[in-house]
């Protein structure tokens, strides 16, 4: 049976892992609490992967190369049913790079605003700015639309794709219409307005001028979620433990795929659980408990926590881990990752496989 599976792409999905016996996993899930999104709280809607930039923090892995879809109308309303009956009415806009397609960001506003749904506002990073003539011709349309606030990047992450210039032009461009600026963050403002403002700058550079430790101080300035691209671009700033340590002081069940406080819905028709980015749960399936049949991964991990994810991976798909890692989230990623990538696992849990390709 092990060179079955080695040989093969492993499904996993409405019948559960197909090798695992129905009354073993019947023994694992019946007498243990389900995950069970039955409330919202606060939220987004990520409209598109595709973005200009390749930041090295980005929790969704969000790029170039990632597909140019972008949200569809019928998805969109029915996401925003979910949302509203799951309690939370308003929500903030996001990607990818949002104004990568301004008729879907217009669509999106123009649904959210019929529908009652209040836009808290929309993340960019100002790479649409082309000068203050067609922004404030852009910037007008969607505050008729109902949209009165934009979320401005402002990060040395995001001027190594961005020239400054257009941040600036942006924020100015704002102002003159009467559009809000949420800057994140502002802290970084005069660091980078010390640049030439018409090209991006890499880290390096920030290193250089700032002192070599500007990278390694990032985090303590600005809040980042240690998931996708951050894990490889900070894994070597912080102090790596041996998987047996992880395990060792991680042994409860992963409660944070319940976290309902800032939670995410893409534009496939998934909600990703907590910050979670990388596991998909398709939005039909909130407001009860979720099946361990359709989503094993998931519920192994809230109530078995990495430790039981990592013995599913070691014992059934020949997961070796690594040297080290910062934390359970980075095992439980490197495990994911494993899973998608090298033994071609095919689950509706884990995705989208573009998200993997490009951390």
């Amino acid at each position: 049976m092990r060179s079955l599976l080695l040989s093969k792409t492993v499904v996993i999905g409405e019948l559960g892992l197909q090798h695992r016996s129905k009354s073993c996993k019947q023994r694992m899930f019946h007498t243990s609490r389900m995950l069970n999104i039955s409330h919202l709280i606060s939220g987004g809607i990520i409209t598109n992967y595709s973005c200009t930039s390749r930041c090295g923090h980005c929790l969704y892995a969000c790029s170039p190369k990632r597909e140019k879809k972008y949200i569809d109308k019928e998805i969109l309303i029915d996401i925003i049913h979910k949302i509203r009956s799951l309690g939370c009415h308003s929500v903030h806009i996001g990607g990818g790079e949002p104004f990568l397609n301004l008729d879907g960001l217009k669509m999106v506003v123009k649904v959210a605003h019929e529908m009652k749904i209040d836009i808290e506002y929309v993340e960019t990073n100002s790479s649409w700015y082309k000068d203050m003539d067609s922004a404030y011709s852009i910037l007008t349309s969607l505050k008729e639309l109902g949209l009165s606030t934009l979320l401005i990047s402002i990060s040395p992450f995001h001027n190594e794709h961005i020239p400054f210039y257009k941040v600036k032009g942006a924020i100015q461009a704002c102002r003159h219409t009467g559009m809000g600026v949420f800057p994140w963050i502002s802290d970084f403002y005069k660091e980078i307005d010390a640049f030439d403002s018409e090209v991006p700058h890499e880290m390096r550079e920030y290193q250089k001028k700032y002192g070599f430790d500007y990278f390694a101080k990032i985090p303590s300035r600005y809040w980042i979620h240690f998931g996708g691209r951050a894990l490889k671009t900070f894994e070597n700033v912080f102090e790596k433990r041996s998987h047996t340590d992880i395990l060792a002081s991680n042994r409860g069940g992963c409660h944070e795929l319940q976290n309902v406080s800032h939670f995410h819905f893409d534009l496939f028709h998934n909600y990703i659980p907590g910050l979670c980015s990388g596991f998909t749960i398709r939005s039909d399936d909130l407001g009860k408990p979720i099946s361990p049949d359709k989503y094993p991964i998931i519920s192994t991990l809230f109530q078995s926590g990495i430790n039981g994810f990592f013995h599913m991976a070691s014992t059934e798909y020949d997961f070796q881990p690594s040297d080290g890692y910062i934390s359970k989230c980075h095992l439980c990623f490197d495990i994911r990752r494993y899973l998608v990538l090298n033994r071609k696992v095919s689950s509706k849990e884990l995705g989208p496989v573009a998200f993997y390709e490009n951390v």
